[in-house]
């Protein structure tokens, strides 16, 4: 195993990358959930931006995903 110091930087950037996607996308989708209902918007634009959110997620646990195999 290697040890902190021994990281490859490029999958410490892409770890830290897909972490901010996933709180950024969080903050997002909560918000435009909260502005949507208050607005009346129609439940078309809701599964609209749900289904971004999901993209969004997907492609994070893929990053991951690849930079935790790469680490073992």
């Amino acid at each position: 195993m290697s040890g902190p110091s021994q990281e490859d930087p490029r999958m410490v950037r892409q770890a830290r990358q897909a972490a901010i996607v996933i709180f950024a996308t969080m903050l997002i989708w909560v918000g435009a959930q909260v502005i949507g209902g208050q607005l009346g918007l129609p439940a078309k634009y809701a599964f609209l931006l749900d289904m971004i959110a999901g993209a969004a997620f997907v492609w994070a646990l893929v990053v991951l995903l690849r930079v935790w195999r790469a680490r073992q």
